[in-house]
This record gives structure tokens, C-alpha cells and sequence, in this order.
């Protein structure tokens, strides 16, 4: 009998439980079976979850098509097993043949079923061979991503459509082949088309194949030194003065040691961007002075821009919403450093009764999260087409109840990290249309705010600018910013 590494085991578990739509990897990467790993296993059980997440739509597709009958309806463990070993073959230089093959058979064997192990075992063979004639090949040094352990570019099998993509470019004539030579479903590749073009569709694709880079946000004064003394290497960020790219070494087991805790905190770039868009009190060519008095965060948690928000008005009282109470118990957690200043409430914000109250609002909403699916893979294997209609509606709820919420010439800062339009411009338009005595206020003027404060870089805020769309909306699409994707607009009301 072949012995299962722990790693592989924690992540077929893993992936058998997002496969039952029983939780979502995120969480389950951060439990206690993950953390009890040694830091090898935990490192590779993670690449393994996100890794088959990431490219199950091409794995599937190349699966298929090694099957004796390619239409033929799998187990789900089945499914799980074919798709690690996949990824260990085409994806991970460095993990063995044997090793990929022979536990993804065992994983098989052990779910109870012995019959179809076999077949497994058949299927990444073949595709083993396929692998190392392709190897033989000795593709270019570019064709080579150094992520998940040594990712190989998507065109790894030979296979009509991957020859067809191969000498037709990044978009063939077969959009299907396409899509699942980039592991993306065909309507999401489609609609990035139809609504961005064929250049930008292909950065948001090859991004969401990507590991996202690690961002810091420095919040005091001492952080940068101690994690230089601690053998982190850090690099300015793209955008933000306050914002570090992690280059090399691993911050997270000091932060979990509570060591540097109070002085920076984990958070993509672009979401920092959005509180500061918000939150930023200052007047140009002076330091932040408090503006706001009463501050609205719509939809609170996990409170990183909660925090940036109590950071730059500091004598703001803020009023912190979240619906979920285990949510809000996590929120609590964090916030817990503001004190008084911060009132974490469980309540949902489109039925706030508050009205006319707030200086500010920060209303970043839910949403589909199309713009973060290089951090959260299994997004695109949830959500269809009509799920879009549904977010919508919530959003414009929630921005409708933002706007009754501030006083008249308040604002207030709409955000998701979403590429879809129907979350985004379209939910300002409904949203507007209804509402006359609102606004929009273009956003450059508040990116020349933050550049004369210190807290944008000049490339940064010209980078910005020339991101805005005709209406002072920011769009952050990923390929072009290595940050989440985000849009962010600013409504002001009038009355």
C-alpha cells in the first residue's frame, strides 16, 4: 500500500469539501488540520489546493480527453484524484512522477474506489508520458512560471485544441479551447471581451492564474526595520507610500506570533486604496487634519479598511456594520485596538436607521469577486451568469441606505472587487437615477489630495489617473496593477 503524504491528504480533504460547496478553501487553508502540518506539508498542501482550483477547468479538459469514454460521469473523489495528479504532472516541476500517480491512485483506493483507481492510475500515466515527450521538447525558459513549485505554461499537452491555441495565439477562433486552455468558463471569458477586449481580457485571465504578490501596509514606524532584521525583503509599493511588496521571506508566522501585529498588517494594495479614497481628511499640501465626525462603514468586516479609516481621522467616531455574527466577532477582535472610537454593530445596512447622520460612508459592498480569483480560485467554478442579477439588486440596497445614511454634502465611497459591470457602473446609474439629490464627484481630485499628502507615490497618482473612466469612476484591473481588481466611485449628496 502506497503512503499518503499528510500534504496530499489535508488537500484532497480540502478539495473534496469545496467540491460539496461545504466551505471555501480560504478558510479551510487557515484550520487547525492545515496549521497542525509541518511547514513543508502546510506550504504544499496549499499550493496543491489553490494550484487544482486554479487550473481544474484545463485539468478536466485534459483529463477528458485520456479517458476511454471521454463523456463518462465521475465520482466526485474521482474527480479530485485525477485532478491533483494532473496538476503535480503539468504544473509542479519539482514533485516526482511516481509520487503524483501513485498517491493520487491511493486517494482513490481509500475513498472506496478500488474499480476506478485503476483508471486513475491509466489516465496519468499516459499523461506522464505526454509530459516528459513534451519536456523533450525543451521549451523556452519564458514558457516557465517559477509559482506553485515551477508552473508550466497552460499549453502543456498535445492535444488538437492546445496546438490549435499554441499557433493561433492567446485567443483562438475556439473560444472554448481557449477558455479551458486558461482554466476560466467560457461566459466569463466571453463577457471580459465583449466589455474590455481581447488585451485586457487575456491579463485578467493569465492574472487569475497567478499567485497574487504579498502586500504590507506599514502602520508604524518600526515595522520596516524589524522585518529587514528578520530576513523579509520588502519593496516600495506600486501605488502607496504606507505599502510594502514582499520580495522574499515570510512575515505571516511573525504576525500569527503577534511580534509585529500593531505595527503592519496583510492587505492587497488596491484594498488599502479604497480607504484612503475614503477616509483621507487632509487638504492639498497640508498633513490630515480631522474632517469627518461620524464615519459609516457599511459592510465592515474582516476591518482592514476600518482601521485605515480610523487612521487617517482619528478622532472620528466610527459606526462599523456587519450582518453575520461570527463576522462580527472576528471584527470585534480586530477593531478592539480603537476602543470607544468604534462601534461594531450586527446589523444589516440596508436597513440602517440613521438617516442624514454620517460625514462619510464606506460602502464596500459584496459582490462576485471577479477581480480577486488569482487569491480566491474556486470563485469562478461557483458563480453563473444569473448569480450577477442577484448581487445587484443587494448592491443597489446597500447603496441606496449608504446615501440615506450621510448628511447632506456627505459622501459616500462605492467599491467591489468585482469586473463585472452589472456591479458596478450600472448600480451607480440605477442608484442615481433614483436618487436626484445625488451626485457623482470625480475621483482625481482626491488622487492630487493624496499625492500631496504623502500617501499616494507620483507614479502611483499618475498611474491612477490614467485609470480613470469618463466619469471619475477607477477601475484597477489586474494584469494592469498588480492589486486586486477594484471599482471605486465617489457620490456625493447634494440635498
Amino acid at each position: 500500500m502506497t503512503k499518503i503524504s499528510p500534504a496530499r491528504k489535508a488537500a484532497f480533504q480540502i478539495l473534496m469539501a469545496v467540491e460539496r460547496g461545504q466551505s471555501h478553501s480560504d478558510d479551510l487553508l487557515r484550520g487547525k488540520a492545515v496549521n497542525a502540518l509541518s511547514a513543508p506539508d502546510r506550504n504544499l498542501a496549499t499550493a496543491l489546493v489553490l494550484g487544482v482550483l486554479r487550473w481544474q477547468i484545463q485539468l478536466d479538459h485534459e483529463c477528458q480527453a485520456l479517458l476511454t469514454r471521454p463523456n463518462a460521469k465521475l465520482d466526485p473523489e474521482i474527480r479530485i484524484a485525477l485532478r491533483m495528479g494532473a496538476f503535480q504532472l503539468l504544473h509542479m516541476d519539482r514533485i516526482p512522477a511516481r509520487a503524483a500517480i501513485d498517491e493520487s491512485v491511493e486517494l482513490a483506493q481509500q475513498a472506496g474506489h478500488r474499480f476506478a483507481s485503476g483508471m486513475v492510475n491509466a489516465v496519468l500515466r499516459k499523461m506522464a508520458r505526454y509530459k516528459q515527450t513534451l519536456d523533450s521538447l525543451s521549451p523556452p525558459e519564458e514558457a516557465r512560471n517559477p509559482e506553485e513549485g515551477g508552473v508550466f505554461n497552460p499549453r502543456v499537452m498535445p492535444t488538437a485544441t492546445t496546438e490549435a491555441l499554441a499557433s493561433e495565439g492567446f485567443f483562438s477562433e475556439d473560444l472554448e479551447a481557449h477558455a479551458a486552455c486558461e482554466a476560466h468558463p467560457i461566459w466569463m471569458v466571453e463577457r471580459w471581451i465583449s466589455f474590455y477586449g481581447l488585451d485586457v481580457a487575456r491579463d485578467l485571465c493569465r492574472h487569475g492564474q497567478s499567485q497574487p504578490v504579498l502586500t504590507l501596509r506599514l502602520a508604524g514606524p518600526a515595522a520596516e526595520a524589524e522585518l529587514d532584521a528578520a530576513g523579509i525583503g520588502l519593496e516600495p509599493g506600486e501605488l502607496l507610500t504606507a505599502a510594502r511588496t514582499v520580495v522574499s521571506g515570510n512575515p505571516t508566522a511573525s504576525l500569527l506570533e503577534g511580534k509585529l501585529s500593531d505595527q503592519l498588517r496583510l492587505q492587497d494594495e488596491g484594498s488599502q486604496l479604497v480607504a484612503e479614497l475614503a477616509g483621507y481628511s487632509g487638504e492639498s499640501g497640508i498633513n490630515p487634519v480631522q474632517k469627518q465626525r461620524k464615519i459609516l462603514d457599511a459592510c465592515a468586516a474582516p476591518g482592514g479598511k476600518t482601521l485605515i479609516l480610523a487612521e487617517r481621522n482619528p478622532q472620528a467616531r466610527i459606526v462599523a456594520c456587519e450582518s453575520s455574527a461570527a463576522r462580527l466577532e472576528q471584527l470585534r477582535k480586530r477593531l478592539a485596538c480603537l476602543g470607544e472610537r468604534v462601534e461594531c454593530r450586527q446589523a444589516d445596512a440596508t436597513a440602517l436607521k440613521e438617516e442624514s447622520v454620517f460625514d462619510l460612508a464606506l460602502d464596500d459592498v459584496p459582490c462576485s469577486g471577479t477581480g480577486t480569483l488569482g487569491r480566491n480560485p474556486e470563485i469562478r467554478h461557483r458563480l453563473r451568469p444569473e448569480d450577477l442579477t442577484r448581487q445587484a439588486e443587494r448592491q443597489r440596497a446597500l447603496l441606496a441606505a449608504a446615501l440615506r445614511a450621510v448628511r447632506p454634502g456627505g459622501r459616500v465611497v462605492y467599491s467591489t472587487c468585482s469586473m463585472e459591470p452589472e456591479e458596478n457602473e450600472q448600480v451607480v446609474a440605477a442608484v442615481l437615477a433614483a436618487n436626484p439629490n445625488a451626485r457623482l464627484v470625480s475621483l482625481e481630485e482626491r488622487i492630487g489630495q493624496l499625492l500631496d499628502g504623502n500617501i499616494l507615490t507620483s507614479t502611483g497618482a499618475e498611474r491612477l489617473r490614467g485609470s480613470l473612466t469618463g466619469e471619475g469612476f477607477l477601475r484597477l484591473l489586474p494584469g494592469t496593477f498588480h492589486t486586486d481588481g477594484f471599482f471605486i466611485c465617489m457620490i456625493e449628496r447634494t440635498s
